[in-house]
C-alpha cells in the first residue's frame, strides 16, 4: 500500500436522492468519504488520499470503486469481501433539512476490521488517519476493539489521528455503549471535531468536561456549531472562528463533512487552526448551496477566501 497524506475510514454507501417528480439520482456518499471528497479537492496532487473500507464482490461495490478512483481517492486500502455489498440510504427534503431512511445490515464496511493484519497494513503508512462515531458504531466490539488497535499503533508510528464524533443514536444499541466507544476514540486522537448538538445529545453537558480534558491533554479541538461560530481550541488557545453566509441554502446534507475535510486539508497543508476553520466554513458555505453530499468546489479560490484580509494583501 502506498504512502498517504490522508487516509479515512469508514462506509460509503449508495446514495439515493429525490430529483423532479418520482425520480431519483443514484450517487455514492457517507460521512466519511465526503471528508475525504473534500481532502482531496484542496489538497495539491501530490498529496495522496485514500479509503480504507471493505466493499463486496458485487457491481455496484465495482461502480463505487470506480467512482472513488475518478475522485482521486486510492483504493489499495479497500478489503474485499464476498458475498457482501455496499449498504444504501435515501435522502429526502423539507426545504433545505433533510431526512435519511437507511438499508445498511449487509453492508461490507461492517467487516472492515475483521482482520487484524489487513487492518494494521491498512492503517499504515497515513500522514493523518480520519474516521468517525459512524465507523465505530457498524463495526461489532471486538472489530472495534481492534480498529482502536490499530490507531493506536499507527499514532506511535507518527500518524495523526483525527475523529468526529458523529453521533446516530439509531446505530448504537445504548448511550452508554455509544459513549464509552466515543470517549476511547476521543482518548488517542490528535484532533477532534465534534459537532455541538451531537456532543451535548450523546454526553450533555459533561461533554465540557471532556472538551476541557481534551484541550488540557494537548489535543486539537474543534467545535462546530452550525450557524454559530465554531470553537477552536489549540495550545492553549481558545477562539471563536464565524461561519461565511452561503449564498444560498439547498441542501445541507455533507456540510459538517465538508467543513471537517477542509480544516484537515488545511491543517495538512500547515494552515494554522484558526484559518483552516475559516477554510472549512467558506467550504461548507459552498457545500449548502447544491444537492448532495458531494459538491465540485475550487480548491484554491477558496483558500484564498479562508485568508484573512492582513493574508490577502
Amino acid at each position: 500500500m502506498k504512502p498517504v497524506a490522508f487516509a479515512s475510514i469508514g462506509e460509503c454507501m449508495i446514495e439515493l436522492s429525490a430529483g423532479n417528480g418520482a425520480d431519483w439520482r443514484m450517487g455514492f456518499a457517507g460521512d466519511t468519504f465526503n471528508t475525504a471528497w473534500y481532502v482531496r479537492a484542496i489538497l495539491p496532487d501530490a498529496k495522496r488520499v485514500a479509503y480504507v473500507t471493505g466493499l463486496g464482490d458485487d457491481p455496484f461495490s465495482d461502480k463505487m470503486r470506480d467512482f472513488f478512483l475518478r475522485a482521486g481517492v486510492e483504493t489499495d486500502r479497500i478489503r474485499t469481501i464476498a458475498g457482501r455489498r455496499p449498504g444504501l440510504y435515501a435522502i429526502t427534503l423539507d426545504k433545505a433539512e433533510r431526512s435519511f431512511t437507511y438499508w445498511r445490515g449487509e453492508s461490507a464496511a461492517r467487516c472492515l476490521a475483521d482482520n487484524a493484519s489487513w487492518l494494521r497494513r491498512a492503517t499504515s503508512g497515513a500522514g493523518v488517519l480520519y474516521l468517525s462515531g459512524i465507523t465505530l458504531a457498524i463495526l461489532t466490539p471486538p472489530a472495534r476493539q481492534r480498529l482502536m488497535k490499530a490507531l493506536a499503533a499507527a499514532r506511535r508510528a507518527g500518524a495523526t489521528i483525527a475523529f468526529d464524533p458523529n453521533y446516530r443514536p439509531v446505530l448504537w444499541p445504548s448511550k452508554k455503549a455509544a459513549g464509552e466507544a466515543i470517549e476511547a476514540a476521543f482518548a488517542i486522537s490528535d484532533i477532534a471535531l465534534p459537532t455541538l448538538s451531537d456532543a451535548e445529545a450523546l454526553f450533555g453537558k459533561s461533554f465540557w468536561r471532556i472538551a476541557d480534558g481534551l484541550a488540557q491533554s494537548g489535543s486539537e479541538l474543534v467545535v462546530k456549531n452550525g450557524e454559530e461560530p465554531a470553537l477552536v481550541f489549540w495550545d492553549g488557545r481558545q477562539s471563536e472562528v464565524p461561519p461565511l453566509e452561503a449564498k444560498r441554502l439547498v441542501d445541507t446534507t455533507g456540510a459538517g463533512d465538508s467543513f471537517s475535510g477542509a480544516y484537515l486539508a488545511g491543517r495538512i497543508m500547515r494552515l494554522d487552526p484558526l484559518r483552516a476553520a475559516r477554510l472549512g466554513h467558506a467550504v461548507a458555505a459552498e457545500v449548502v448551496g447544491v444537492h448532495g453530499a458531494l459538491a465540485k468546489i475550487d480548491g484554491a479560490k477558496l483558500l484564498q477566501a479562508a485568508a484573512s484580509p492582513a493574508e490577502r494583501k
